[in-house]
């Protein structure tokens, strides 16, 4: 593996965007797949930067999840002070999820994993008797076509 880029102009340009392309317009986007495709360093960092987007969604997801899931023990068993320990556990929940929002909106992680998530439904219906595939809705067959 690389230890820097192999072209410093367009990986300064993809650094800047921290690898995402996939709000530019197709025709622009070509020679940036290129060069992602041919420069292991930029793949490599790409890759790091949607990691740390889908981790960041998943934590604030599972954080999110328990603070509710502490707010409805509170609830259930009804402490001494519960009614502090429900405004802490609702306030947990609605910064994770505030956080969990931000992430989804300022990186590309959606697209990432519904990217993920049409190839391999394109496997599955690849595989499926071809009896399954002619009772599938248009729409589905629209939504597998579309390239990631």
């Amino acid at each position: 593996m690389r230890t820097s880029c192999s072209d410093r102009v367009v990986g300064d340009i993809l650094a800047g965007w921290r690898y995402d392309i996939s709000g530019l317009a197709p025709e622009m986007r070509l020679d940036y797949e290129q060069h992602l495709l041919e420069c292991g360093y930029c793949h490599s960092r790409q890759f790091l930067h949607r990691a740390i987007d889908i981790g960041l969604m998943i934590v604030a997801s599972i954080s999110a999840l328990l603070f509710l899931v502490a707010f409805g023990a509170v609830r259930h068993f009804s402490p001494r002070h519960a009614l502090v320990l429900e405004l802490i556990a609702l306030a947990g929940f609605l910064f994770f999820s505030v956080v969990w929002l931000i992430v989804a909106v300022a990186t590309p992680a959606p697209v990432v994993v519904a990217d993920v998530a049409r190839i391999h439904a394109r496997r599955i219906h690849d595989r499926l008797p071809h009896q399954i595939k002619d009772k599938l809705p248009e729409i589905t067959q629209e939504f597998l076509k579309k390239t990631p």
